[in-house]
């Protein structure tokens, strides 16, 4: 740990420098067109992240040095960078409508409460290998790893189906596999993932059933570009692993239409840990997503998309099976027509569908001598959205709606055994397994939610939910049918969410308190999953139709505040979990599959009466000058479950991100850091084991030797550090490797982009 003192030292050094203080500046924001005054045009000081609002006149007083950098942005209006002068008289161009993004901080009237967004460039010259990989260096955040590919995000004590991941403010693409060898996160690529929007918890209803937070992936807008043609063409190189990344798109924009292509190809080798050792982990992707925009009048929009991402030869080291293929479709329609009228602002609709055709097989895997195992499974997501925007007043806003997601499952093992109590048998037998029994689960959910500002300086916000929730299997295994008592009826369920908070602003000071309940609906892992390893220890799970929905009830408390050239913030947060699902191990359910191997019993999905879950994070970051930039940030999270009297499992270590970063026009240059405590915290029920602490050091360049081209480098893992995660799987059905699997030793990656 030496390795980081100085550069925790640099930081808390550099903090205590005396800074110039600002003068107030005064300015006015307006139409291009129409020189009408702009309102709710937030105005902020790029060396300090002062901000301010502009009033129903478009005016607005900011403490700023003349020659500052200010950003000026609105919700109808292209965001622009200006330099303070005076007179400071500012012109806006009406943008086009924005149709992906759930979070949009220019309006205090949209904004979520205890919601973040991430937009970080700096990662796409490490070439991740999916989406799921650009959580890491987030807080609050880790990553479930089964292998070099399908990882998935974890924020705080909440994974899976308990965070609502989607796409471009709805869309989904589900998963197949019950071992989640292909999440949401691996059916999109990540350059073009433009930002990441996080809601922190159960506090908005207006995105879907929301438990333990809403992740929206904003991919790239066509409209954001200038008019006419554009494109680019980038590729990528990473030396361990012989990693080779390559990618092009194309645009093309005018007033009334606009059409981007992007397209990408991966070809991932076994990485080597800190110790050298190779780590199966190989893969390839060819993904390629088409977006089609039509503009009728200026204030409304059309869009379809369409996306089709294909998997080849995925090795998944932590998992019983690898996928020799995993392909995917989503296709969406979104319109939206704003400025209706004076008390209706906009009218919203969405509707996708996607489709998953995954395979997984033993082939390769030592058992497969034994039994030849082969898996194809396909899941069907069908969804949408409507929603109206009422504008009672200039000081509220009221969004009613009603979404859906109807899901279908299907697929079967099949078994040729081979060898039958340590015998080869003269003639192979076949056996069918049923794995999603033909189920499908739907959710149709209405809500409202209100904004209000009950002064120049609070905004208040309220909403509700309900989800009308049915599920049924049309094909149940005997055994399945047998455990429950004879025929498994549908089931149905309505369940109710809610939230309220309050937020506060005033010269760089920010606050929110927030309370939310959210309910989740079991999955159908949860429900109908049948004696098949999908957890992270050796056992078989079964599913429970009967389950209750699990409820979260949260509330957070957060701040940050903008001194000229220092923010600090901070947020606390506990959660109440009632009727939490989890799996326990059940004496009466004997093991289905090779009976005798150890352990011979089953596990349970239920649900338990309390859970819990608190933590703490915290940020400071420090311009120095405007090109010199110290960031830092601490996470952690404790939770519990009550129960049992012991912690609840897969949850986070104690995490520290320490980085510097020094930009000139065409240059940039940032040093990184995480420090990991140990995780000391486990769950003696999953069969969890202590994880050491660790850190790791990277570094990035960029450079721009003309306007169009860039070219990074970046040495990741700078001293070969061997680590593993907590939430890291541990090697399955390897006759060479056991143990956890370790993350990459020391890495150096190229990556070029054209852009024309």
């Amino acid at each position: 740990m030496k390795k980081y003192i100085l550069l925790i030292c640099l930081v808390l050094l550099i903090a205590t420098v005396s800074f110039a203080q600002s003068v107030k500046v005064s300015g006015k924001i307006i139409d291009e067109k129409s020189n009408d005054p702009i309102e709710n045009a937030t105005i902020k000081v790029l060396k300090n992240n002062l901000f301010s609002v502009s009033n129903e006149k478009g005016e607005f007083v900011i403490e700023a040095n003349e020659g500052d950098k200010i950003e000026i942005s609105h919700i109808s209006y292209n965001t622009i960078i200006a330099e303070v002068q005076n007179p400071l008289i500012i012109k806006l161009q009406l943008s086009q409508i924005e149709l992906n993004e759930i979070i949009v901080s220019a309006n205090p009237l949209q904004d979520i409460s205890q919601s973040i967004v991430i937009n970080d460039a700096s990662k796409r010259i490490s070439q991740p290998r999916s989406v799921g990989h650009l959580f890491k260096d987030i807080k609050g955040f880790g990553i479930t790893k089964k292998g070099g590919y399908a990882s998935e995000p974890v924020f705080r004590s909440f994974k899976y189906e308990q965070l609502n991941i989607q796409y471009d403010g709805g869309m989904k693409v589900l998963n197949a596999c019950p071992n989640r060898m292909d999440p949401i996160t691996t059916h999109m690529i990540p350059e073009e993932i433009e930002k990441i929007e996080i809601v922190k918890g159960p506090f908005t209803v207006r995105f879907g059933q929301n438990f333990g937070g809403i992740i929206n992936l904003v991919s790239k807008n066509p409209t954001k570009g200038q008019l006419g043609f554009h494109g680019s063409v980038e590729g990528g190189y990473e030396t361990n692993g012989d990693n080779f990344v390559t990618g092009a798109s194309m645009l093309y924009v005018n007033n009334k239409f606009d059409i981007l292509f992007n397209g990408s190809y991966r070809d991932f080798g076994d990485y080597k840990d800190g110790n050298g050792t190779e780590v199966p982990s190989s893969f390839k992707t060819t993904d390629y997503s088409l977006k089609v925009g039509l503009n009728p009048t200026e204030n409304q929009r059309l869009q379809l998309s369409w996306r089709q991402s294909f998997g080849r030869d995925i090795k998944h080291a932590g998992l019983p099976m690898d996928s020799p293929y995993d392909d995917s479709f989503l296709i969406g329609f979104d319109y939206k027509w704003k400025e209706i009228s004076e008390k209706v602002e906009s009218f919203s609709t969405k509707v996708f569908h996607s489709y998953v055709d995954h395979l997984m097989t033993n082939e390769g895997r030592p058992n497969f001598k034994m039994t030849d195992s082969s898996s194809p499974v396909e899941v069907w997501t069908y969804g949408g959205k409507a929603e109206l925007v009422l504008r009672p007043s200039d000081n509220s806003k009221i969004f009613t709606g009603i979404d859906a997601n109807l899901i279908g499952r299907e697929g079967n093992r099949t078994r040729i055994v081979k060898v039958m109590n340590g015998m080869p048998l003269p003639t192979p037998k076949t056996f069918t397994d049923k794995i999603w029994q033909d189920a499908s689960l739907n959710d149709i959910g209405v809500f409202a939610e209100g904004k209000f500002n009950i002064s120049d300086y609070t905004t208040l916000t309220t909403g509700i939910r309900s989800d009308f929730i049915s599920t049924a299997i049309d094909d149940p295994a005997d055994d399945f049918v047998a455990l429950y008592g004879g025929e498994i009826a549908d089931k149905t369920e309505v369940n109710v969410s809610a939230n309220v908070s309050a937020k506060y602003q005033k010269d760089g000071f920010q606050t929110q308190l927030a309370l939310g309940r959210g309910v989740r609906t079991a999955s159908m892992i949860e429900r109908y999953i049948n004696h098949f390893n999908v957890g992270v220890d050796p056992y078989e799970y079964v599913g429970n139709p009967n389950l209750k929905p699990e409820v979260n009830t949260q509330i957070e408390l957060s701040f940050v505040k903008n001194f000229n050239s220092i923010e600090v913030g901070a947020s606390v947060f506990y959660s109440f979990l009632t009727d939490y699902i989890l799996p326990v191990v059940n004496e009466d359910i004997p093991r289905k599959f090779m009976p005798t191997t150890p352990p011979i019993v089953a596990k349970q999905f239920i649900n338990i009466d309390k859970a819990s879950q608190t933590g703490v994070e915290f940020t400071f970051n420090y311009k120095a000058t405007d090109k010199l930039t110290f960031t830092s940030d601490v996470s952690y999270t404790q939770a519990e479950n009550k129960d049992f009297n012991e912690p609840l499992a897969h949850i986070p270590p104690f995490m520290a991100n320490l980085g510097a970063k020094y930009e000139e026009d065409n240059f940039w240059i940032a040093l990184s850091s995480r420090l990991v405590a140990s995780q000391s915290r486990i769950a003696a029920s999953y069969m969890e084991q202590e994880t050491p602490g660790f850190g790791t050091l990277d570094l990035r360049v960029g450079f721009e030797p003309y306007k169009g081209l860039s070219i990074g480098a970046a040495l990741l893992n700078i001293f070969d550090k061997t680590y593993y995660e907590h939430l890291n799987f541990s090697y399955s059905n390897s006759d060479i490797l056991s143990g956890k699997i370790y993350e990459p030793g020391r890495n150096f990656t190229t990556y070029i982009k054209y852009k024309f």
